[in-house]
């Protein structure tokens, strides 16, 4: 070890003797001896760095280590919808927009570099919701730019792509040229070649096991992924060959699921038939004449605060149409919270839900 005294060490920790070693050596002798050979110098050096040596070994003991080097940052650089995405190191500045990010940053641990969550879909899950009780809503809706940029976040994880425009929390481009990095949910994107056609659960763990790339939460992301494999696997689907309706909203005319998203991936393992399965789309509109016409066995309810599933089961059962349904009559409605409806955490609980349900009717 080195007698002279490093930047990390207090004053405290140099011994007294280093001192009175190094006044052995006054400044004119050690300057003059710059202009020695090299050979000249290292043999006129050794008796004081003897000296030294002897000296620092016996109180190496006493001299605290010197803390270990940070891991250099990990570069990621990702193709996400067709933007470019590059970060030098893990976001230190989260926003979230959707439940589906939130929960899944949460889910990551990255819920102590989250400043804010917008457009929430619904009350957390129980094992998350204490780990973001500092976290600040920002909007209930999409936020704003003017909202997203007094938070100087270094990364927006948005749920949608239609989530980053002119009216909500700006266009991708112009927070990047401000030094903001947008990321979508892979599954959510809608651009050719990128939507995820259909939806599976393995394209939704791939978005897990990036998102814990980009967030610098690999390890975390991994054993989620484990995880809900397990939980997957041990399901046991219907095996009744029921068909269903996946009644999202409205009421004049029906939102319905469709054959490639999230609806469809949930009730296909649960192991319900989607009567609109054949319709090439996550979500479609339909008829009441056609849902009557289908007479599907199940009704399944999307639950939300602004469109409850209670709210849905009024209309069902006062629509002169659909109150004539073999399943409103014997009131088979499966229940789906709003925020298991897209692609994120909840997905494998919405499935055993289902299963659930259906056995007990």
């Amino acid at each position: 070890m080195t007698a002279s005294r490093r930047p990390d060490w207090p004053t405290s920790v140099v011994p007294t003797w280093t001192a009175n070693v190094l006044a052995l050596a006054p400044l004119p002798v050690l300057v003059s001896r710059r202009t020695m050979p090299a050979t000249a110098r290292a043999l006129s050096a050794a008796p004081v760095l003897a000296l030294l040596l002897a000296a620092g070994l016996s109180g190496c003991a006493a001299t605290p280590a010197a803390p270990a080097a940070a891991a250099d940052p990990k570069p990621v650089v990702l193709d996400n919808c067709g933007t470019e995405v590059s970060m030098d190191a893990a976001p230190q500045r989260i926003l979230t927009i959707k439940s589906s990010t939130l929960e899944l940053a949460l889910a990551l641990g990255a819920g102590d570099r989250i400043i804010g969550s917008a457009f929430s879909d619904g009350p957390l899950p129980d094992d998350l919701a204490a780990g973001a009780e500092d976290i600040d809503v920002v909007s209930d809706k999409v936020p704003s730019k003017e909202a997203v940029l007094e938070l100087e976040p270094d990364l927006v994880f948005a749920g949608w792509e239609s989530n980053f425009s002119v009216d909500g929390a700006g266009e991708r481009a112009d927070l990047e040229s401000l030094g903001i990095t947008t990321y979508v949910a892979p599954a959510a994107c809608k651009a050719a070649g990128y939507m995820p056609d259909p939806l599976t659960f393995d394209t939704v763990f791939d978005g897990f096991a990036e998102a814990g790339e980009l967030l610098g939460e690999e390890k975390a992301a991994a054993a989620l992924v484990e995880e809900q494999r397990a939980a997957l696997d041990a399901i046991t689907p219907d095996e009744r060959g029921l068909t269903a309706v996946w009644y999202s909203s409205g009421t004049d005319q029906p939102f319905v699921g469709a054959g490639i998203g999230a609806p469809q991936m949930i009730m296909s393992t649960a192991g319900l038939d989607n009567l609109f399965a054949d319709v090439h789309d996550t979500w479609t509109s339909s008829s009441w004449e056609l849902i009557a016409e289908a007479d599907p066995d199940v009704i399944v309810l999307v639950d939300a605060a602004w469109n409850t599933a209670e709210s849905k089961i009024a209309l069902l059962t006062s629509n002169p149409v659909t109150s004539q349904l073999d399943a409103v009559q014997n009131e088979r409605f499966v229940i789906v919270d709003f925020p298991a409806t897209e692609a994120g955490i909840r997905n494998v609980d919405a499935v055993e839900s289902i299963v659930t349900q259906l056995g007990e009717q």
